[in-house]
């Protein structure tokens, strides 16, 4: 069983892109399970057809204690017979999200939720968190493979190179290991070029680069993954070659993240960010120009 983890700057399509890779892997044949590690709940509802799904940490708060749960009161089933569970997290204000990701892979351990059929377990994790309970699935050996989705845009980017320092510090005292970069394409200039450039200089690979397309749009409002919606489709495709590369993928390495200096050179050389003349930063206009 492989258990691997998806990071992401928040907004850049973890989820959408988490939930089509791994229908993409049921159409393979495969066993998977999600744990959505997300507050937010939203992690399996392409899967589930359903708004949101009764949280670990609903169930918590609702019955007063963890012990008093049964794994199918939070594990359902959904497209392609994936299993799907979500953490929740408290109520807003309230007390440290990341420990509902605590609270459920502890919960699903213990009750036998990792069975023996499964191939995959991926845990789809809030934005660019790699700290306390969001940090859980790569801190303690939950998770032993990553996979870092981003775009050519430089804060997905910077949140990308983030994420790599935090796997390089848990690499040192664990197995976990980059898997490579997921471009979820926004449509930036040479954004397969910059990708790749940045994996190269991060030591890992670009896996795939997901075209943009609305059809993932038209998909979502029937809350359905496109592989689902519309298996035919071009970017059905795209997903299933994902998948692939994500089955057959065996490079996985301890990553080499970048400073900030070398990560703006790098965004500059593509024309990201603008080659700024250094004598000039913090010079107010002239009077009169």
């Amino acid at each position: 069983m492989r258990q691997i983890a998806i990071y992401g700057k928040g907004g850049i399509g973890k989820s959408t892109t988490t939930q089509n890779l791994v229908a993409g892997l049921a159409s393979l044949g495969k066993k998977v399970m999600i744990v959505g590690c997300d507050p937010k709940a939203d992690s399996t509802r392409l899967m589930l057809h359903s708004k949101a799904q009764t949280t670990v940490m609903d169930l918590v708060r609702e019955r007063g204690t963890v012990e008093d749960l049964e794994v199918s009161d939070v594990l359902k089933v959904g497209y392609g017979d994936v299993k799907c569970v979500e953490s929740g997290g408290p109520e807003p204000g309230v007390g440290c999200a990341g420990r509902g990701v605590i609270t459920a892979i502890n919960f699903l351990e213990e009750n036998g939720a990792y069975t023996p059929d499964l191939d995959f377990v991926f845990y789809d994790v809030l934005g660019d968190v790699v700290c306390g309970g969001f940090a859980m699935p790569i801190r303690e050996n939950k998770a032993e493979e990553i996979y870092i989705v981003v775009s050519g845009e430089m804060m997905a980017m910077y949140a990308a190179n983030n994420i790599a320092r935090g796997i390089l510090k848990y690499a040192s005292s664990g197995k976990v290991r980059l898997g490579g970069l997921i471009c979820n394409s926004r449509n930036t200039d040479r954004e397969a070029d910059l990708i790749e450039a940045l994996a190269a200089k991060l030591g890992t690979q670009m896996i795939h680069f997901v075209p943009r397309d609305n059809q993932v749009q038209r998909a979502e409002l029937r809350r359905m993954t496109v592989i689902e919606y519309s298996p035919e489709h071009k970017q059905a495709s795209e997903y299933r070659e994902l998948a692939r590369k994500i089955s057959e993928n065996r490079k996985l390495v301890v990553p080499r993240p970048l400073q900030m200096e070398e990560l703006e050179e790098l965004l500059m050389q593509y024309g990201i960010i603008a080659d700024e003349d250094e004598s000039q930063v913090g010079v107010a206009e002239a009077a009169g120009a």
